[in-house]
């Protein structure tokens, strides 16, 4: 092995030790290979796209890498250059050729020295200020946007694209993104964002942080930073602190927990939190709840429907939209003309009978009465006495309670066969004694069983002694 290979191999070492293998790629074959180089952007960088009269502009923090792909000549370094490709998504045909010379000249300078090292420092370091980009970058429009790479080769010709380089397509027509038709510059501006939207959540998550509740270090792939505020927590204390909130029907102080922040985690954010169900219940009282702080909502009357429903303040008429029932708003019986009726007031003063009778607007559905009979006994003091205006305290303890009631003995008792009285089964066989007329019969089929010798049921028919599926 002559001098100048044993230097190429030196510097290919150097180069993967330094900088690793998810910068550096090598081809073993051969000496080529190709770096990805990260440009350092300043403090308050700023990326601007003109289309016609509207002007975008955003801060980043992160540039996509420059793709330089080369190959070492076997003179190389003593004699010639090496032979190379850079590609950049973001830099115009004109800015890339403005660099590759530059890399040329600073091989130049070495005198015969090996250069990739100091191409790397470079480009990373110096290459926006040798462009004149300071904290801006503006990027090219459509109607000048060119070819995004530049050559500089003495001998072997390279490929272009590279593993991992990213040039944008540059072809006339629409690109798209996640279904958007995206003109190649608007292509551009959301490649450069995306990355740098990764870029800062990678950044992010190998940070160490406080959490602000329990001033623990946590890594911040453990944790979550609120984007209103840039408050951090651990996942754990936030977490919690969210589920608290929801649990107790306090929607509105899923909050940051630092002091006399309003600031709110987004819904992904609460979901990620809390799971599915609890989500599920903090998206049904928010509605709920943003929904009773409009004074022009109230509430269609009929138990089947309890549909909110838009009402006009200068009448006391109401038309519900979905089941098209006209009510009075004050006392929430059907519309009775501009003449008198029991009012507000007397609305209120229901009786255990009017009650019963289920006179104002409640769910339907079992699974509905469940939900706002959850929603009052573990809500807060506030949210209870929302409720109770809403629906009255004795419809919430007589309507929705006895409803609950009765359908949970509907679901978990059997009528005896002999006296029919309301039987449980919370455990042991099939075979049932009644507690009101002692007859014997099967739980599973209830059929009436003989005081002796009640197991032969079992072994003549398809009931199982031990087991019921219900059907």
């Amino acid at each position: 092995m002559n001098a100048d290979m044993e230097e190429q191999e030196d510097e290919l070492l150097a180069l993967v030790s330094i900088f690793g293998p998810e910068e550096v790629v090598r081809d073993e074959s051969k000496s080529a290979g190709e770096i990805r180089v990260s440009v350092e952007p300043p403090a308050d960088f700023t990326v601007v796209l003109e289309e016609g009269e509207t002007l975008r502009q955003y801060e980043i923090s992160f540039l996509p890498p420059l793709l330089l792909t080369f190959e070492l000549p076997e003179d190389y370094p003593t004699s010639s250059p090496p032979s190379f490709t850079l590609t950049c998504s973001w830099l115009t045909h004109t800015q890339l050729s403005a660099l590759g010379a530059q890399l040329t000249d600073l091989y130049q300078a070495t005198g015969g020295a090996v250069v990739l090292f100091s191409w790397v420092q470079f480009l990373k370091e110096d290459a926006l200020t040798f462009l004149d980009i300071h904290n801006l970058l503006e990027l090219p429009s459509d109607e000048h946007n060119q070819n995004n790479s530049t050559s500089h080769r003495s001998k072997v010709p390279l490929d272009q694209s590279g593993q991992g380089a990213a040039p944008l397509p540059v072809h006339p027509g629409d690109q798209t993104l996640s279904g958007l038709s995206l003109t190649p510059s608007q292509a551009l501006l959301s490649q450069l964002l995306i990355y740098d939207a990764a870029q800062k959540q990678k950044a992010f998550a190998a940070t160490v942080f406080d959490c602000g509740v329990c001033f623990m270090g946590w890594l911040g792939s453990a944790c979550v930073q609120l984007p209103e505020c840039g408050h951090i927590f651990c996942r754990t204390c936030l977490g919690e602190f969210c589920k608290l909130q929801i649990t107790e029907g306090n929607v509105r102080g899923v909050t940051c927990p630092q002091a006399d922040c309003t600031a709110t985690p987004t819904p992904a954010q609460v979901k990620s939190l809390v799971g599915e169900e609890l989500f599920s219940r903090y998206d049904r009282l928010l509605l709920q709840n943003t929904l009773d702080c409009m004074p022009d909502v109230t509430y269609c009357p009929r138990r089947s429907c309890a549909s909110a429903v838009i009402q006009e303040k200068s009448s006391t008429a109401a038309m519900c939209s979905v089941c098209s029932f006209a009510f009075c708003v004050t006392c929430r019986r059907t519309y009775h003309g501009a003449g008198d009726c029991q009012g507000e007031k007397d609305a209120n003063k229901l009786t255990e009978k009017d009650a019963r009778q289920g006179h104002v607007g409640l769910p339907q559905s079992q699974e509905g009465i469940k939900a706002l009979w959850d929603d009052y006994t573990s809500g807060s003091k506030e949210r209870r006495h929302l409720l109770e205006s809403r629906y009255g305290r004795k419809v919430l303890q007589f309507n929705v309670e006895e409803c609950l009631s009765e359908n949970w003995m509907a679901f978990n008792s059997k009528n005896c066969p002999h006296c029919f009285s309301k039987i449980q089964k919370d455990r042991g066989c099939n075979v049932m004694t009644c507690s009101q007329c002692r007859q014997q019969f099967c739980w599973a089929c209830l059929a009436r069983l003989p005081t002796m010798h009640a197991g032969d049921h079992f072994a003549d028919s398809s009931c199982s002694l031990y087991q019921y599926h219900p059907t």
